[in-house]
């Protein structure tokens, strides 16, 4: 099987390392030169992106991790890939997450070209005993790929994996699930440079999921790694449905 794996923590990554040690068979990387978490889908359009092979099929992109995947598409891999893979993000893409998420992006541009792909994050919160532990995100990906799952993802659609961060042993299991709410405190924090000028850091830290047991946030904080399908098509159907019956807009 011939694989393209990239993420948003950048080339050097451990969880990037650790995803290509768990997959046989043709292994190519395409990743950003440098961290580029919470960049969501942005695309470079209006400077030059530049890359440098760091090994043989290993390459960076000085670009994002949507670049990363479409460089990887359509200029490096000699054929098309059977599947994309996007990770091992070291913190989850849970709920909400995944509209700001680069590892995310990452898979819903291959999804954009009809390719199979998957997103995977560990959900790491502290640096307990082991952690992180790669190794049990490391066999999520090989049951799922071992298993078949990947060949069966319809064109446009992708997988979201949140994966625990639990010794193996302590794995219950994999589920799917459907995206819940995260929330996190509001911050924008203003601090003073040494020339005196105001600067800003944003977003403060994880507050809660939503209390909906069967969501992919509150399934993997017992214990369970999570797949949530996905689409690229964003389009609220049922919202669409609604219009069309009751707010007095033309029909198409």
């Amino acid at each position: 099987m011939r694989v393209l794996l990239a993420n948003d923590d950048g080339v050097h990554a451990i969880g990037l390392r650790k995803l290509a040690e768990a997959l046989s068979g043709e292994v190519w990387v395409v990743a950003p030169s440098k961290e580029h978490s919470a960049q969501s889908h942005a695309f470079t359009l209006h400077k030059p992106v530049r890359i440098v092979e760091e090994a043989p099929r290993w390459y960076s992109v000085s670009g994002t991790p949507a670049d990363s995947v479409y460089v990887g598409l359509y200029r490096l891999l000699p054929e098309r890939p059977e599947l994309v893979i996007s990770g091992i993000n070291r913190g989850s893409n849970l709920g909400w997450d995944v509209h700001y998420s680069g590892t995310v992006a990452a898979a819903r541009e291959a999804a954009f070209s009809g390719v199979p792909a998957i997103a995977v994050s560990l959900h790491v919160r502290s640096a307990g005993p082991g952690s992180p532990h790669w190794e049990t995100a490391q066999a999520v990906v090989r049951r799922l790929v071992e298993g078949g799952v990947t060949g069966r993802i319809p064109a446009g659609s992708f997988l979201n994996v949140n994966v625990p961060d639990v010794p193996l042993e302590g794995l219950r299991g994999v589920r799917w699930a459907r995206l819940g709410i995260r929330r996190y405190s509001a911050s924008v924090e203003e601090r003073v440079d040494p020339r005196g000028r105001p600067y800003y850091w944003l977003g403060g830290r994880h507050s809660s999921f939503d209390e909906d047991p069967e969501t992919d946030g509150r399934l993997c904080e017992q214990g369970w790694a999570t797949v949530t399908p996905m689409h690229a098509d964003p389009t609220d159907r049922e919202l669409l449905d609604h219009v069309g019956r009751n707010w007095g807009l033309d029909a198409p």
